[in-house]
């Protein structure tokens, strides 16, 4: 799972689509931390597509994995702590996201990305 979400913040660092998209189950659901829900690869494939190229924080985004959770030897609940790091002048500060992954073991053995959500976290 620890290599999953290494993945997932080296392609959002790059930028990568493909490589990002390469994590995802087939049947994969994915909610932004804006609410936006995308069912089935395709639905995720053409939102990341339009979306990450084109992102406009500067890259500097770290994930860590905080809590793994096996609901059964082949899935597992993965909680995430995600940073985007703005520049230290930058009056606003870091950002914070708290992603759920729900990830399965694909019958290669490699472990995908099934069922997401991403929370913003909200500092007041």
């Amino acid at each position: 799972m620890e290599q999953v979400v290494a993945t997932v913040e080296r392609t959002q660092r790059a930028k990568d689509s493909e490589g990002f998209l390469a994590l995802f189950h087939p049947d994969a659901l994915w909610t932004t931390a804006h609410g936006k829900v995308l069912i089935g690869f395709d639905a995720i494939a053409e939102f990341t597509r339009a979306v990450l190229p084109t992102a406009t924080w500067d890259g500097q985004v770290t994930y860590e994995v905080v809590h793994t959770q096996f609901l059964r030897p082949d899935v597992a609940a993965v909680k995430v702590r995600q940073v985007y790091h703005l520049p230290k002048d930058d009056s606003e500060g870091d950002s914070e996201g708290a992603p759920l992954y729900v990830m399965t073991k694909h019958d290669d053995g490699r472990w995908l990305l099934h069922a997401c959500q991403n929370t913003e976290v909200r500092v007041d």
